[in-house]
């Protein structure tokens, strides 16, 4: 029987660079898409697969973050005297109980697999999640919790997994799969960014994770790998061959790479499309400036 993954790592230690000069004084995570920080989009889909104790891997520079899920006791009393009820309650979602949240810091950037070692003491020996905010996921189900129900069904360890086109590779783990066209694969190894000639599938890994904690024991004296950085995809190969193995999982949904500019814009279209007191008007203004730019 599988444990029950109650604990989940947000790596959000990043400098945000591509997206300077607004991350000078504002973290990545709390860019605002339409009217939510990314980092409550990871905090919700968190919920809803039924994690209870939320780690934040932070940096220098990142009070906004921590301040963003205190409790707002005089902004809340004005929301009750105006008698705004759904705003109070949009509100409310984003504080977090005590003891729910835990911070630690990454004194220096060495990487995403250093980053969730970081957490080692709080995840002790039990299995744990990792969410990666910047890959925001539109689902009818959330992307973690299709993982937990099929973590259910395999233990070990589970990546999330969407294909891309073979001249991304580059920029992603890659796999190597068996039963490739299942929505739940048998791992048989993984490449970090290789070149398109050198890719085993154009099957990418995604920000999402369940890990035994034995990748916590293999990540401990890693040495670094591509990019002169610890990466987390090779503590995750050592449990290929070991144990309950690693699985790939195809998620249903759309995944927008928010990290980049590209994809913020093309989520914050997306996510405004699908807003019911949004979309007659920002679909109107798309149709009008596709048709003056198609007149210019």
């Amino acid at each position: 029987m599988t444990r029950k993954v109650t604990k989940a790592i947000f790596p959000v230690a990043g400098l945000g660079t591509r997206f300077l000069p607004a991350t000078k004084s504002v973290p990545k995570e709390i860019m605002t898409l339409v009217d939510r920080p990314l980092i409550q989009y990871a905090i919700d889909e968190a919920r809803a697969a039924g994690i209870e104790e939320f780690v934040f891997i932070t940096s220098r520079g990142k009070s906004a973050l921590s301040d963003y899920f205190d409790d707002s006791p005089i902004l809340e009393a004005e929301l009750e005297r105006k008698n705004k009820p759904e705003l109070l309650e949009a509100l409310r979602r984003t504080n977090m109980e005590s003891g729910q949240i835990a911070y630690v810091r990454q004194a220096r950037a060495r990487g995403l697999g250093h980053a969730v070692a970081c957490a080692r003491r709080l995840v002790h020996d039990e299995p744990f999640a990792v969410i990666l905010p910047d890959d925001v996921i539109a689902a009818d189900t959330p992307c973690l919790q299709q993982m937990v129900e099929a973590y259910a069904e395999t233990g070990g360890s589970m990546v999330a997994a969407m294909e891309v086109a073979p001249e991304k590779t580059s920029s992603y783990g890659i796999l190597d799969v068996e039963d490739a066209g299942k929505q739940t694969m048998k791992v048989r190894a993984m490449v970090e960014k290789p070149a398109a000639e050198d890719a085993p599938s154009n099957l990418a890994v995604i920000g999402r994770y369940i890990l035994s904690p034995r990748v916590m024991q293999n990540l401990n004296g890693l040495d670094a790998g591509a990019g002169g950085e610890i990466q987390l995809t090779d503590a995750i190969a050592g449990e290929i061959d070991g144990g309950e193995g690693v699985h790939g999982y195809r998620f249903e949904g759309q995944r927008y790479d928010c990290g980049s500019k590209a994809g913020f814009l093309q989520a914050t279209v997306a996510f405004g499309l699908a807003r019911p007191d949004l979309r007659d008007e920002l679909a109107a203004f798309i149709a009008e400036l596709n048709l003056s730019q198609g007149q210019s």
